[in-house]
């Protein structure tokens, strides 16, 4: 069981994905993997229209030309899992809040790992604004999830409770920035680690469950650079 922690904006954590999806291509079979998607806001404070792009990453990073810097960085290294970011078709940073409620509604149904990849796409590659509610009910359609069921979930604070009480209890553990993958309920494992790092850290996990440890999850620093988005 990987249970990553993310929110829609980061675009490490959609990196992240496609490390996980190899490292789980090379499981043998007898491992059952399963993955789950559990919630993290960023930004919990953002208005919920979202604001600029451009303004938010430099009054985040300080400059544009840092900005533009960290852009080439995660194009480069999407580019190496498959990934096509186009950063320049994204108007506004939305808040993630109504995203992270059709997660969890998608996870009742079945669909959570499509509904996150279309979000994903529908976010870093085709830059569709996230914080607009019919675009979240486009995007999830895709994926089979009821337009009609969507439409109902975020005309509603349905899910609201349920998905701020899991991010509080992610956050009391100290976690500041995703993706952050949890193998077996044993290790932790922070940032876009390549696929060998989560392959290492579920055998480190299946180690710990054999000895029957039932210490909180240890998190693995991440070896390959600032990998992932921080609060």
């Amino acid at each position: 069981m990987f249970k990553v922690v993310s929110d829609l904006i980061c675009p490490w954590c959609y990196i992240g994905k496609r490390r996980l999806e190899a490292a789980l291509r090379a499981l043998p079979p007898e491992a059952a993997a399963s993955v789950s998607w559990h919630p993290f806001q960023l930004n919990p404070g953002m208005p919920k229209h979202g604001v600029n792009r451009k303004e938010y990453c430099m009054r985040k990073f300080g400059s544009w030309d840092r900005c533009l810097e960290m852009y080439a960085q995660i194009s480069a290294a999407g580019k190496a899992v498959g990934l096509e970011f186009r950063f320049e078709q994204q108007a506004t940073v939305p808040n993630t809040l109504d995203a992270h409620r059709v997660i969890w509604l998608a996870a009742k149904v079945g669909v959570q790992d499509a509904v996150m990849e279309a979000l994903f796409r529908a976010y870093f590659c085709e830059g569709i604004d996230l914080a607009k509610r019919p675009a979240l009910v486009q995007v999830s359609a895709l994926t089979g999830l009821d337009p009609g069921r969507v439409e109902r979930l975020l005309s509603s604070d349905e899910g609201t409770a349920e998905v701020l009480a899991e991010e509080r209890e992610i956050k009391s553990l100290g976690v500041t920035s995703v993706p952050l993958f949890i193998i077996l309920d044993e290790v932790a494992v922070s940032g876009a680690q390549p696929p060998e790092a989560l392959l290492k850290a579920f055998s480190q996990a299946q180690a710990a469950r054999r000895k029957r440890r039932k210490a909180a999850p240890q998190t693995v620093p991440s070896t390959t650079g600032p990998e992932g988005c921080h609060v």
